[in-house]
């Protein structure tokens, strides 16, 4: 499974700036274990961002958005997506650890 976890902000992006160094912490530290293959704002970054993470089920992609200094300040909350590959391009299934059988060229 993969989860698309979309932050939104529940104050003015002005408002959360106190706590982008310790987001920035918590991103990198799933990026480094694998955990997150991609994360950025939004365009318009106002909004939010968002961040597609694998290898995960469900209810830990749920926790682990508990641990964003974001949400424990109050100042974002997220949605989690969770989507099941259907079709997989094949340069990137490996990577998302995805089933050959769902490998669409």
């Amino acid at each position: 499974m993969l989860h698309l976890l979309v932050l939104r902000y529940l104050v003015t992006e002005r408002e959360s700036e106190p706590y982008i160094a310790e987001h920035v912490r918590f991103l990198e530290r799933y990026h480094r274990d694998g955990t997150f293959l991609v994360s950025g704002q939004t365009v318009p970054s106002d909004l939010g961002g968002a961040i597609l993470a694998r290898g995960i089920d469900r209810a830990t992609a749920e926790r682990i958005t508990t641990e964003d200094p974001f949400v424990q300040a109050g100042v974002a909350a997220y949605t989690v997506i969770t989507i099941d590959p259907g079709r997989v391009h094949p340069a990137v299934a490996a990577l998302l650890g995805v089933d050959a059988s769902r490998v669409r060229g």
